[in-house]
């Protein structure tokens, strides 16, 4: 799962089926409690201009990111020195079109971005359609769109040029074509739209990741043939497609050299091999490979540097994967795990035997990282600072590209800090930023130091309850096999003495949620969910549980987790009785919600823990190993015949259906709010109404939200009301001594 890994017609209506036999949620919108009084109402915690998408311009000092507001997407741009925030395009409507893939021409005079699609998905819808929430009556297409900076939606004339029908989009560096992807092909059009795109080249396979050369005239990409991969090199019309290096092996992430004659690619073993029991966890070893580019022949490789064997050398499962980079001194940069956390290093291209140079030493991660416009540094985030909360936090660092000096920290405070770019004249760092009480905002800071400062506050609407939220606390605490867990505990003052609880898991699982507003919309989200539902009298335990990123390699890729085991559930467990042991919780009244993976823990708990967990709200949850995504085989069928002994596929199917919350269901008793919408492409929607037939038969109290036409991560902000209001409501009628009326 990657996102597990960003809609009603009628926005206060529940669709429920089965309503007959299962209960039904009738409270829309969650009333004003008199031990509680709401000092803020959900639809203004839930009205933030959510940034994501943070670029800046080749030339120049510009930037340009991207606001969801209420639904409404927009691509906003600011340049210095005032850096003065303007939206640029004309999207009013709450349609649940994605913003992505913002790119700059090379003068800085457009940008390019894709409208549409569901890039959070793991595998695309039957036809290949594109989501369609708003129930629009025409279908939606994912298209590539190019408008100039210089005037926009916000009283400039510019209006969107479409370039063509399609993703991942690459200017070429005259800025007068763009490459982008369709149909698994590599199709190139002109920048102004004036002409149709054309299909670039034929090769087998499926065509990739397209990277235009420094001087435009070839264009690199990944020709993907399942079980092997090669990186491919189109010239024109008039020459073959040269693949370099050509092997058994997957080849993958393409950089070239600044001067356009090698290219640097990531390369791993292809599929197969002796075939191992599921159970275990296997090591994916990867390499760093150079080639030089040729018109004449196919090229060979050398070798820069090659991983370990074991599983902390492993190919990094991050926000950036391995952040390859080629830098200054001819040096090449990337992201590992060897020594246990993901840091950077830098290795000359020529390999030469040695060892590569660690550039950010210490026990913490680095996530967000960029090369500076000069190449000799790289600035990123990391959870590490002066104060040993930052662990669950993000900051800004820069360190010299050849190790000479030691990283050098550009933000600090109780703030978090990430996606950090450099303006082309290397003086400015932009960034987006939160705090626990702000929601996030783009920002820039000197790179040579200095005052930070943020952009576009003006977007934040008057009535935010900034003043209103909560810090949340870290704790720790212990689960029963030693492994200790971080969490955030959001309380409010007041209330009843004992107060109801809930704790909340969030999905992923490579996530960790931290002491602000996070860097995810789906988890900004609920964040702004828990400060609502603190603020409702409930205490909120937010627990990061093993698998999740932030605690090094062992938390991260722990023995006998997921459908090896579920093991991460004993840190959710733990959660529930730390809460137990609070002298200001009511025992007897604590909840679990959550949602992806999130949901399958929330399913998880209750169902082994109705003892503690008295009722939840699972959210898009895995419920049965055995269907993770599409329908497909069953385990025991899909290893049969590839070398398998019998006694380990039985091992594997008893452990992956007692990893299941249906296992589970025998023993579950609390009350349950299922939500999912039907066009999901990460958990298949089936898993959903497969779990409440089951409760429904074991007589255990179903409520459900059904979303027509949305995805996993919720294109629409009226669904996230509407998810949100549901789940406040459902808890509150469990809960709260004085049950709720509705509200109009």
């Amino acid at each position: 799962m990657t996102r597990l890994t960003r809609s009603t017609r009628a926005i206060w209506t529940l669709v429920l089926l089965g309503a007959a036999s299962a209960g039904v949620l009738r409270t829309p919108l969650v009333a004003q409690n008199d031990a509680t009084s709401s000092a803020f109402t959900l639809d203004q915690v839930l009205n933030y201009p959510f940034p994501d998408n943070l670029v800046a311009a080749p030339k120049g000092a510009a930037i340009a990111w991207t606001f969801n507001e209420r639904g409404a997407r927009n691509i906003y741009s600011a340049e210095a020195p005032d850096f003065t925030a303007r939206r640029i395009t004309p999207y009013m409507e709450d349609d649940g079109q994605e913003l992505t893939s913002l790119a700059f021409s090379p003068d800085g005079k457009t940008i390019v971005y894709v409208r549409g699609g569901d890039h959070g998905a793991n595998w695309p819808a039957e036809g290949n359609l594109m989501p369609n929430p708003n129930g629009s009556p025409t279908q939606p297409k994912m298209q590539v769109w190019a408008i100039s900076v210089g005037s926009g939606g916000s009283g400039g004339t510019a209006q969107p040029k479409l370039v063509g029908e399609g993703d991942d989009p690459a200017i070429s560096p005259s800025g007068n074509r763009v490459a982008f992807v369709k149909d698994h092909r590599i199709w190139i059009a002109p920048l102004d739209g004036s002409k149709p795109a054309e299909a670039a080249f034929f090769a087998k396979g499926s065509s990739e990741s397209p990277a235009w050369s420094p001087d435009g005239r070839r264009l690199a990409f990944v020709s993907n043939r399942d079980d092997h991969s090669f990186i491919g090199v189109f010239t024109d019309a008039t020459q073959p497609v040269r693949y370099l290096a050509p092997s058994t092996s997957r080849d993958s992430n393409p950089v070239w050299s600044p001067d356009g004659r090698e290219i640097a690619f990531v390369r791993q073993p292809g599929r197969g091999g002796v075939p191992r029991s599921p159970l275990l966890q296997q090591p994916a070893p990867w390499a760093i490979w150079v080639s030089e580019v040729s018109d004449t022949s196919d090229t060979s490789g050398t070798e820069v540097w090659k991983s370990g064997e074991t599983l902390v050398d492993s190919i990094p499962r991050t926000a950036g994967g391995v952040n390859l980079h080629w830098a200054a001194g001819d040096s090449l940069v990337f992201l590992s795990y060897q020594d246990g956390w993901p840091h950077l290093y830098s290795i000359h291209r020529s390999g030469d035997g040695g060892k590569p140079k660690l550039l950010t030493p210490g026990a913490f991660m680095v996530e967000h990282a960029s090369l500076t416009a000069d190449r000799r540094a790289m600035v990123y985030s990391a959870n590490t600072g002066s104060d040993r909360s930052d662990i669950n936090r993000r900051h800004l660092f820069k360190v010299a590209v050849d190790g000479s000096s030691a990283p050098i920290a550009l933000t600090t405070g109780s703030g978090l800090e990430w996606s950090p770019v450099t303006t082309s004249d290397s003086q400015t760092v932009a960034f987006l930023s939160s705090d626990a009480q702000r929601p996030p905002l783009p920002a820039v800071v000197p790179l040579a130091g200095g005052q930070r400062r943020t952009l576009a506050a003006d977007r934040v609407p008057a009535r935010f309850p900034s003043a209103q939220l909560i810090t949340p606390q870290p704790v720790t605490f212990k689960s029963s096999d030693g492994v200790e867990a971080h969490a955030q505990v959001f309380k409010t003052v007041g209330g009843e003495s004992k107060k109801p609880a809930l704790v909340y898991v969030h999905g992923g699982p490579p996530r960790q949620m931290l002491l602000g507003w996070h860097y995810m919309d789906y988890y900004a989200n609920d964040y702004g969910a828990n400060q609502y539902l603190a603020s409702r009298g409930f205490i909120v335990l937010s627990v990061n549980y093993r698998l999740g990123i932030g605690y090094g390699h062992a938390f991260q890729y722990p023995d006998r987790a997921g459908a090896r085991g579920a093991s991460e559930y004993l840190d959710v467990l733990a959660g529930g009785k730390y809460l137990q042991s609070r002298s200001d919780v009511d025992a007897t009244r604590i909840g679990i919600w959550g949602g992806s993976y999130g949901g399958f823990l929330t399913a998880l708990a209750l169902g082994r823990n109705s003892d503690i967990f008295a009722a939840g709200v699972d959210i898009h949850g895995v419920h049965n190993w055995d269907r993770l995504g599409r329908p497909g085989p069953d385990l025991r069928s899909a290893l049969a015949g590839d070398g398998i002994s019998e006694a380990d596929i039985k091992e594997a199917a008893r452990v992956q259906y007692e990893s299941s919350p249906v296992s589970a269901v025998k023993t579950w008793k609390s009350p349950v709010l299922l939500i999912h919408a039907d066009d999901d492409r990460n958990v298949e929607f089936h898993q959903t109404v497969d779990l409440k037939q089951r409760l429904l038969e074991k007589g255990v109290k179903v409520e459900e939200l059904v979303i027509p036409d949305d995805i996993h991560d919720f294109l629409l902000w009226r669904t996230w009301r509407t998810v949100t209001t549901a789940t406040g409501a459902f808890f509150e009628k469990q809960f709260l001594k004085k049950a709720p009326s509705s509200q109009p």
